[in-house]
């Protein structure tokens, strides 16, 4: 292994010859890979490699071309063929090298190849995606890089943590301690943090709650955030109940995306999930959205067995004539919501449902930072999206943070921690200090969260507090 301070006095050109028949090793390396132990294969916070695919599996990489040139200090993005190369040194120094935003034949599942010490091993993915253009147009600042090389360019910002539903699987039935407002986060705050990560390399922002469209201020919120200079797409997450007649409003103040929570099709069953009525005004909200233009509309479902399983097909059917994207969550545990593993539907057995029904289901490309493995069924003008945090993580693609609504800030939605910046921001604290806290914070985040079990043992927050 050699650390960062040599590998600057070797010459380019030598780099070149090492790296050039490393490549040809490389491709031996991965023929015989998965013969041999997971231990042997992976450090410790690696999962083993799966080299089978199929239908529905996330295509990952064959081993990247290797430099030509070295054109960049350790630990910096560098520009070469209109790709983006990003080197980092691990603790122990070692030179890792991965290849962003440039798809290649499936190998592994959620796997590249990569040089660490200069011998070729297989790790999990550990840089997050971003086009030519990203990098080019908003540099990405060193805040939002984490120790695996991971670029941060989504920042989800819960806007409160009151809501007009009381979904199961997002709240206790005795409901939760909420933050007094004073305590939450003015509209002042929210606009300046945000442009502090704006200016810092995000360039996606999602609105989310409790419900955000209870904000009062929610359209100058919306204003306010979409004028950021760097910022290429607002979307909200919403429950659809109060969004139909704000619409219009919304979307001449920037909002340009929208999720909409809609987890049955049946009103009584949605009184049954929610606490509440509102089925049809849910409803109401997406063929508005629609009709205004908004893109993407998609269609957030978390299917939990012996409720609503037995519905995918009826939604898959809503995409046969509106262009929409329905997307098929896992049931997530989180503090309050009575998790089961019973109660999971595993993407696998979801696919197989719909392969049954749907034979000429054809998985679409997704992009290396993408949580939804995203399908399409000939004839229908929508699309439809599994997301599998519980049987399938994309940990090594996160490319996500999240601002709470009472300013703490969070890297992780299954881990614990948390770091507050509301109060730093009250007392006067500059742009310089509240990026040395948020990086730090960037800094700690895990290779991959827990896995099923270990979340749900774990102590986090309601998903009402977390944001959705």
């Amino acid at each position: 292994m050699l650390p960062s301070f040599v590998l600057s006095k070797i010459p380019a050109s030598l780099l070149f010859i090492l790296l050039c028949n490393l490549q040809t090793l490389s491709s031996h390396t991965q023929k015989s890979a998965c013969g041999r132990s997971a231990a042997a294969r992976h450090p410790p916070w690696v999962q083993r490699c799966n080299h089978h695919t199929r239908l529905g599996e996330r295509a990952m990489f064959r081993s990247v071309p290797l430099l030509s040139k070295l054109h960049a200090r350790i630990g910096k993005p560098y520009h070469l063929n209109n790709s983006i190369r990003w080197f980092h040194v691990l603790s122990s120094s070692n030179l890792v090298n991965c290849e962003i935003a440039s798809y290649s034949e499936p190998i592994y599942n959620n796997c590249r190849e990569l040089t660490s010490g200069f011998l070729p091993k297989t790790y999990s993915t550990s840089c997050a995606a971003l086009s030519h253009d990203t990098l080019k147009d908003n540099p990405v600042s060193d805040m939002l890089v984490d120790s695996f090389g991971r670029l941060h360019t989504y920042l989800r910002i819960s806007l409160t943590e009151r809501c007009n539903l009381r979904c199961q699987y997002c709240m206790p039935a005795e409901g939760v301690e909420l933050t007094p407002g004073p305590r939450l986060l003015s509209q002042n705050e929210i606009v300046r943090l945000a442009n502090l990560f704006v200016s810092s390399g995000v360039d996606k922002i999602r609105l989310t709650g409790g419900e955000p469209t209870i904000r009062k201020d929610i359209e100058e919120i919306c204003l306010q955030l979409s004028n950021l200079k760097g910022l290429k797409t607002l979307a909200m997450t919403t429950n659809g109940i109060t969004l139909s007649k704000k619409l219009s409003k919304l979307k001449e103040c920037g909002l340009s995306a929208l999720n909409i929570s809609l987890d049955t099709l049946v009103p009584s069953k949605f009184e049954f999930m929610t606490r509440r009525k509102g089925h049809e005004r849910v409803m109401e909200s997406i063929n508005t959205a629609i009709a205004l233009g908004y893109n993407p509309v998609k269609v957030n479902c978390v299917v939990m067995r012996g409720f609503n399983d037995d519905e995918i097909l009826d939604f898959i059917e809503l995409t046969r004539e509106r262009p929409i994207n329905i997307r098929f969550i896992e049931f997530m545990p989180f503090d309050g919501n009575v998790w089961n593993v019973k109660k999971l539907v595993p993407y696998s057995e979801m696919l197989d449902r719909v392969v049954k029904e749907y034979p000429d289901l054809k998985r679409l490309q997704d992009h290396p930072t993408d949580t939804a493995k995203n399908f399409r069924i000939e004839g229908h003008c929508g699309t439809i999206s599994f997301i599998t945090s519980m049987t399938e993580h994309f940990c090594a693609g996160c490319n996500r943070l999240r601002l709470l609504a009472d300013g703490n800030f969070k890297v992780c939605l299954f881990g614990p921690s948390e770091v507050g910046l509301r109060d730093p921001l009250r007392r006067g604290a500059d742009d310089h200090e509240l990026k040395e806290i948020i990086g730090a914070a960037v800094k700690k985040k895990k290779a991959s969260h827990a896995g099923m079990y270990d979340i749900a043992r774990t102590a986090n927050r309601p998903m009402i507090h977390i944001g959705g």
